[in-house]
Parts: C-alpha cells; sequence; structure tokens
C-alpha cells in the first residue's frame, strides 16, 4: 500500500528524525506506528544513522502488529525479526540480521542480562556479523529503541524499567510511544521521561520530582499514601517537557465517524438478586461498614462484579453460574447486528461461558485471526481489554462492540474503544455496554464516564453501593 502521510504524521516523523530522544504522545488513530516506522527506514536506509533498532511493545502487538505494519506499507524496506517466544525461540531470532527486534516488555529484562556477559555470547552468536560491535567493547547492541505503550514504564520500581536504565547511557536514539502517558495521573510520567533524560527536565529521582510539583495527600504517620499535583503543576510540567514531547489529539486531527454509546440493562433473576444483596450485605459486615480499605474495596467490588456478570468464583478458583441475563442480552444483539462484533470480557468465566454460547465466537491468537477479523470472516471476536487494548488494527472488520464486562481501567477502556474506532473507520462504531441494572455496574461505567480512575473511584464507588 502507498504511504500518503498526513500532515501531523509528516510533523511526527520530522521529529522522530531530529530529535534523538523524544516522546510521541499521540492519540490512537493518528497512526504512531507508521510514522515510527518511516522515520527508522530513513535513519537506517537513508541516514546511514541507525543499524539496529529495539521495539518494546504489549505481547500481543509484538505478535502482530510492528511486522504486519512493515509488509503492508510500500515504501518501508525493513526486516523484522520477533524475539518472542521460548528462550531458544528468542536466541534464535536475535541471532538473525534484521533491522528492527521486537520483544515483548516482560522480556526487557532477560534482554538485558543477555548482554552482560559477553564470553558465551561469542560461541553462541559465532559468524552472525552484525553481533561485532559487542566484542568491541560495547554491551548493548541496539542504538535505538522504541517503547511501543511508554506507559507501561510507569512503575520506576519495576524490573522493566530498572533493566532498561542500566542500558540508557548505550542508546543513541530512543522513542516514547503512547497515547495515555498519564493513565493514572501526573505521577506517572516521571519514570517514562527519564528513559528520555535520565532526569533533566522532572528531576533526577521519583523524590525530587514529588517535591518540585505535588503536595502530600492522605496519609498514616510518616506513610504518604496520595500525591496531590500543585495548582500550577501541570502547565510547569508540559512546559518543562515541551522541547522533547509531541502531544497531538484526534479530535484535532481526524474526521472519523462518530462514537455512539448504548446502555444495555438487564434485570437479575432472582435467585441472582437475591445472592447479590446478600453477598453485599454479609460482606460489608465482615469488613465494618465505616472503614472500608482499598483492598476489602477491590474484593467485594471483584465479587459484587462477578455475580452482575453470571458466575460467582470460589477460593478453590471454580466458579458456579448464577445467571445468564447478559448472555441472553448479547445473543439479541448479535442477532441484529448487520456486521461482525466485538465483545469485550472481563474474567476467565466470561470467556469460557462466551465460547460455550456461542461456538463460532473466536479470541485474537495469531495473525490468522487477526487478518480473518480484518476481511470480515468472524461474526463475533472476543477480545480481553488488556490484551487488545493497544496497537491493533480492527477498524475494517466493523463497527460495533460490546462490553460483557467492564474494568475500572479508564486506558484500557479507551484503548479498546479505539480499536474500532480510529483513522480508517468508515461507520460511525457503536459501543453497547450491557449492565446489570442496580448493580456495581453502573458505578464502573459513571466513574469511567467522569474519567474517574484508580482507587479513589473504586472507594467512592463502593461507599455509594453499600452506605
Amino acid at each position: 500500500m502507498k504511504f500518503v502521510p498526513h500532515p501531523y504524521q509528516e510533523y511526527a516523523i520530522t521529529r522522530i528524525l531530529d530529535t534523538p530522544r523524544i516522546g510521541l504522545f499521540l492519540d490512537m488513530g493518528l497512526g504512531k506506528t507508521v510514522s515510527a516506522l518511516t522515520a527508522v527506514d530513513k535513519l537506517i536506509n537513508d541516514r546511514f544513522e541507525v543499524q539496529r533498532v529495539l521495539v518494546i511493545a504489549p505481547l500481543r502487538v509484538a505478535k502482530l502488529t510492528w511486522a504486519a505494519e512493515v509488509d503492508k506499507w510500500d515504501h518501508l524496506s525493513l526486516k523484522v525479526t520477533k524475539v518472542l517466544g521460548n528462550e531458544s525461540k528468542r536466541l534464535q531470532a536475535l541471532a538473525e540480521n534484521a533491522d528492527i527486534y521486537v520483544i515483548n516488555r516482560e522480556n526487557v529484562p532477560w534482554l538485558v542480562d543477555l548482554f552482560k556477559d559477553k564470553r558465551w555470547l561469542v560461541e553462541l552468536f559465532k559468524g552472525k556479523q552484525w553481533l561485532d560491535d559487542l566484542f568491541k567493547g560495547k554491551r548493548w547492541p541496539f542504538d535505538m529503541v522504541i517503547i511501543d505503550e511508554s506507559s507501561s514504564f510507569k512503575n520506576p520500581r519495576s524490573l522493566r524499567f530498572r533493566a532498561l536504565r542500566k542500558v540508557l547511557p548505550q542508546i543513541k536514539r530512543m522513542v516514547l510511544l503512547t497515547g495515555t502517558p498519564s493513565p493514572r495521573s501526573l505521577m506517572d510520567l516521571w519514570p517514562q521521561l527519564y528513559l528520555l533524560d535520565r532526569g533533566e527536565r522532572l528531576g533526577r529521582t521519583l523524590t525530587a520530582y514529588r517535591s518540585a510539583y505535588f503536595r502530600p495527600g492522605k496519609s498514616n504517620g510518616f506513610t504518604i499514601y496520595e500525591w496531590l499535583p500543585n495548582k500550577d503543576a501541570q502547565e510547569k510540567i508540559y512546559k518543562a517537557i515541551g522541547d522533547i514531547c509531541v502531544s497531538m489529539s484526534a479530535a484535532d486531527w481526524l474526521d472519523i465517524p462518530e462514537k455512539m454509546d448504548n446502555t444495555i440493562e438487564v434485570e437479575l433473576p432472582p435467585k441472582a438478586r437475591k445472592a447479590y444483596d446478600t453477598l453485599k450485605r454479609d460482606y460489608v459486615i465482615t469488613i465494618q461498614r465505616d472503614d472500608i480499605t482499598a483492598v476489602n474495596a477491590a474484593v467485594l467490588t471483584g465479587k459484587l462484579l462477578q455475580v452482575a456478570n453470571g458466575a460467582l468464583y470460589h477460593e478453590d478458583k471454580t466458579y458456579t453460574e448464577i445467571h445468564n441475563a447478559k448472555i441472553d442480552a448479547l445473543k439479541e444483539i448479535a442477532e441484529s447486528a448487520t456486521t461482525p462484533v466485538i465483545v469485550f470480557y472481563w474474567l476467565k468465566s466470561d470467556l469460557e461461558r462466551l465460547k460455550r454460547e456461542f461456538p463460532n465466537a473466536r479470541t485474537l491468537e495469531d495473525e490468522k485471526d487477526l487478518i480473518d477479523w480484518n476481511n470480515g470472516k468472524i461474526d463475533m471476536l472476543l477480545l480481553h481489554p488488556s490484551s487488545a487494548g493497544h496497537g491493533l488494527n480492527l477498524q475494517a472488520g466493523g463497527h460495533t462492540i460490546v462490553w460483557f464486562g467492564l474494568t475500572w481501567s479508564l486506558e484500557l477502556y479507551q484503548q479498546a474503544n479505539a480499536r474500532l474506532h480510529r483513522q480508517g473507520q468508515r461507520s460511525s462504531v457503536i459501543v453497547h455496554h450491557i449492565l446489570a441494572k442496580d448493580t456495581m455496574d453502573e458505578r464502573v461505567l459513571k466513574a469511567l464516564q467522569e474519567k474517574r480512575m484508580g482507587q479513589d473511584s473504586l472507594l467512592a464507588a463502593v461507599r455509594a453501593e453499600i452506605f
């Protein structure tokens, strides 16, 4: 396919070329991947500034997106290898002479550790010319790193962040790609920006960042549980990082069909209603109504949402089915749909029950499933938002979404909907939310609609539900 970049894509490509370490905070649907690949192609084949690029991505995106994007566009002359699977397969992929090496974020610590010891690498990769650099004093063979969905590096204590931090001095170019750089709060920005400038703009440590832009909130003695941004924090932070970060909103650049939200309420059958009310009443008594903690709130909401969906888990991880009200509603939607439907589920029990009731439904396991969906060969696609929330282009296959079970995560919710509501979509996207009436379902959707997220929204919803 011929690539004719939009003005915003041309700008993004130019910024990558001109700014060695840059964050592209582009809204969903603005073509972050093809923009990054176009810049990489120029850096490797035209400017000869880069030899090997490491792409770090969510597993499903690493498997399905980057190689497919290279194959899709005529102007790209890049070889991609996937450093995925068991260790033997990952080592085999690393031994290939490629331009781009794609790895899932969970294996970043393994990769960094791998290149610490060059002695055994000499034998392992003997005859692999591209690894010559390793034997000339370099311990890290990738001169450019792209982090797809950099918000997954928002925890500075995570193994992936700490591993990548060790090799930052050896990386000439770094690109962060995400549509949600601060999914929970401004606190999420510091680790990501540190990967770009090693603390030059927002502080060398998280403590310094907090001191400069935040004030203590909830605390218990010397332990502070919450940090609240100062009045002018957002403005100052964005000003500080403006020279190495680009932020673009889809609403400002794209003319795509509208997204229409629809709520479908179902009544819990009497037996299920009794189970829901009993669970809510009895569990609240055990955790003291006037002292709901985050841990207890999470457990209680989880159990209530299970009942609302139709199956309640036991301590041994088995579950008992309680009702099929949501499944019956989904059957009606599927029967009346004129195009294929994506169904987002949250619980494993949901998936098992949906597969049983809709035997022709498919899950997204490999590239063939992705192609079949976009070619209209799958009537119902069952997806979990945490594994399909980033980087997948599914807009060619349909324009109907059904939320069978909601997530508390605003980031996952928005990213999941953006699999269809994005550039290239030709029809209005309909997002159905199947909610059990007078249950926690309604609280979760309200929190998402009000763009509240995290622990505070969970606690607020629990208190609203039980008091």
